[in-house]
């Protein structure tokens, strides 16, 4: 297996959508409560700055995507936030490593000179040790900060990163 990572098109989205839809439905680290379909799949992922997909290049399966837009506007347009999701029969295949590294340069291609993670959840121990070995510092804990699937809140840790 040779994972390639490239700009999504059109025809991604299908895939895509399953993907981002697995992580919402998973309840565990994505804010999102509404799951995508055709129609906002496709003008979600277009409203975003950059959208990178994990490729199987001998498969054609896409296997993980990103989304990268601005954390915030104006005087703090400059800095970006992302989301990750990989198709859980995958994960630890480190395609979220090649994911991050990839929304690390379009951030930086983009014009961002941050790229921020606003709401890593706490227990979310293998993202977190992801985004500090590639240089992410930790900004404090937000006691709460997340409401899990099963109605209990869980604490959040925001992260940064210069570009």
């Amino acid at each position: 297996m040779y994972i390639a990572i490239r700009k999504y098109n059109t025809e991604d989205l299908p895939s895509m959508n399953a993907i981002w839809n697995e992580v919402v439905e998973e309840g565990a680290a994505f804010p999102q409560t509404e799951l995508l379909d055709a129609d906002t799949g496709a003008g979600f992922f277009a409203s975003q700055t950059c959208c990178g997909v994990a490729e199987d290049t001998e498969s054609g399966q896409i296997l993980g995507l990103y989304i990268l837009h601005p954390n915030n506007l104006g005087r703090c347009g400059h800095i970006a936030n992302a989301s990750y999701a990989v198709r859980s029969f995958f994960r630890g295949l480190h395609i979220g490593e090649k994911l991050v590294l990839d929304s690390l340069i379009q951030g930086k291609a983009h014009g961002f000179t941050i790229l921020q993670f606003n709401a890593v959840v706490r227990t979310n121990i293998h993202a977190r040790h992801l985004y500090e070995r590639l240089g992410f510092q930790q900004l404090g804990v937000i006691p709460g900060g997340f409401l899990g699937k099963d109605g209990h809140y869980e604490d959040i840790c925001p992260y940064y990163r210069l570009l």
